[in-house]
């Protein structure tokens, strides 16, 4: 059995992918510093399945969170003021959908304001997607960052 080949293609509902790209919205739009963050949190937590996994590699032991674990340090973090001008948002990716599955797997860009020093970074994530009752929700999601040996085009 081959597990490589001709990819999955799919003709999704436009109705799908604008949900599927919405919810993923919420999640970038979550990251970002400033006012009203306990609301881009509470708006990220009402599009994560309860019992989501969220998994950071970036080149350092791997880390898997649940819902609360992730939010948590990410809140503390981005309300301490230890970083101004926050942000994450997507710079490209695609939505899969099958049946009551989807993906949507793209790359992303970060900046920010660090002791008065500008930081910039990039990465990839995949998303994965449920179509509940509610609509789509997160079930996972996972993020690997560009570092030395890990390189975007």
């Amino acid at each position: 059995m081959s597990l490589t080949g001709t990819p999955l293609v799919t003709d999704p509902d436009p109705v799908d992918v604008t949900a599927v790209e919405h919810v993923v919205g919420v999640f970038f739009a979550a990251f970002t510093s400033g006012p009203d963050l306990d609301d881009r949190l509470d708006d990220l937590r009402s599009v994560l399945h309860p019992r989501a996994v969220v998994v950071r590699t970036c080149g350092q032991p791997v880390e898997v969170y649940d819902v609360e674990s992730f939010l948590a340090p990410r809140r503390t973090l981005l309300a301490s003021g230890r970083l101004r001008d926050f942000r994450e948002w997507p710079t490209g990716g695609r939505v899969d959908v099958v049946g009551d599955l989807a993906q949507w797997f793209g790359t992303y860009e970060k900046a920010w304001v660090e002791g008065g020093v500008e930081y910039a970074g990039r990465g990839a994530k995949s998303v994965q997607l449920a179509r509940l009752p509610e609509g789509w929700r997160i079930t996972a999601a996972i993020w690997d960052d560009e570092r030395e040996g890990v390189a975007l085009p």
